[in-house]
Formats: structure tokens, sequence, C-alpha cells
């Protein structure tokens, strides 16, 4: 399997529009270059690009949300690391022949699919496989 590059990061807040302004005076920027819900995960997220890497602000937008259940036992910060691959299922499949769980299979998002590795085996980082092009 072959990463491509860090795709993005996200950090887990518990407002989303005070926590926009600290990290947009930090990052130079004055507002996020994408912004978006996506109501099967129960998010809200503001994407930053640092370079290449996007910088995800993400806010649950109901209170049994991930996003919200993380918040409760770690409190607001890093939540997870994206590694961009080219082919999410492909990639998945071979991290299962060597022993890594996944939490469930494939999701779609846009124009590519996701997929999470359990945090158990990566010392505790909720960490992303994503094949998306963009």
């Amino acid at each position: 399997m072959k990463i491509n590059k860090i795709d993005h990061i996200c950090v887990a807040v518990k407002d989303l529009e005070q926590a926009k302004p600290v990290w947009e005076i930090m990052l130079g920027k004055s507002g996020p270059d994408d912004a978006y819900v996506d109501d099967n995960e129960k998010i809200r997220v503001a994407r930053y690009y640092v370079g290449e890497v996007g910088f995800e602000l993400m806010e649950s937008t109901s209170p049994d949300g991930e996003v919200a259940r993380f918040i409760a036992k770690h409190g607001e910060g890093i939540m997870l690391l994206s590694f961009n691959v080219d082919n999410t299922r492909e990639a998945m499949q071979e991290l299962r022949n060597k022993d890594y769980p996944f939490i469930g299979g494939a999701r779609p998002f846009r124009e590519c699919e996701f997929a999470f590795i359990h945090p158990r085996k990566m010392n505790g980082v909720l960490t992303e496989l994503i094949d998306d092009k963009g």
C-alpha cells in the first residue's frame, strides 16, 4: 500500500463558530476553504488548506455523533489523522491481511471513499484512509 500524503487532520470542537476565528487568525485565513455538513457522519466541518493538507474543525450535529462522544471522553482536540491512498478498498484489504481492524467498511464521501482503522491498533489514533483525488 502506498500513502500519497497526509490528506487531512481533524480537530473535534464543541462550537465551530467559536473555534473558527481562533484558528483562522493562526492559519492566516478569513474563512474556511471548504465548509460542509455531512448528515450521515453527524458533523459540520470547516476545512482549511495548509499547503496540500486539509485542516478540519469538526462539530457534532447530534449529541450521539462520534465527535460529541469523542469530546465527552477526551475533550476537544485532535481526533483523526487521514492518509490519502490510491484506492481505499484495496488498501483496506491489504491492511486486513496484516490484522488491521476497521470500523465498518468503506463509506462514500463526495466522489471518493474513506474507511477508519480502529484506534486500538494505531496507538489510540483514529486513522482514516481516503482515496480523494482532489
